[in-house]
């Protein structure tokens, strides 16, 4: 129980922060190719009336609760406290989560809803980036 403890949040508020910069930068290079990759446009994405900042506090949330388990994990698998977590630990984990869960569930998800392999790219690849950024925060403030 000891991994709950000693929660460092301004780590975890940081990392978060983090994690959605990435996503604003990441999306606004890709934005154009992610679109076409989902077959919508901006109009469809968010028609006239709906609330527009509901998916980046959703996110924000995500990105969170993405971060705190980043923590635990990382204390957890790799036997440390708090204060020893060090950055390759947390990164080690952060790819690790990305290719054993973020990758496999997205390549599921995407084949059988009939998606472009470019936007698994994109999506995975962000995601992969996420994680790596939060382990870095991590690794380097909690």
């Amino acid at each position: 129980m000891s991994h709950f403890a000693d929660i460092n949040w301004l780590a975890v508020l940081l990392a978060t922060v983090a994690s959605m910069a990435l996503g604003m930068a990441w999306y606004t290079i890709l934005g154009n190719q992610w679109m076409a990759a989902l077959g919508k446009t901006r109009e469809e994405l968010m028609p006239e009336g709906k609330n527009a900042s509901m998916p980046f506090v959703i996110a924000g949330v995500c990105q969170l609760v993405m971060v705190y388990f980043m923590l635990l994990l990382t204390r957890s698998i790799m036997d440390t406290s708090a204060v020893d977590i060090q950055v390759w630990d947390a990164v080690l984990v952060g790819a690790h989560m990305w290719f054993g869960f973020v990758l496999t569930s997205t390549l599921l998800n995407h084949a059988y809803q009939g998606q472009k392999l470019s936007l698994t790219i994109i999506d995975t690849g962000y995601l992969l980036g996420v994680l790596l950024v939060q382990g870095v925060v991590i690794g380097l403030l909690a």
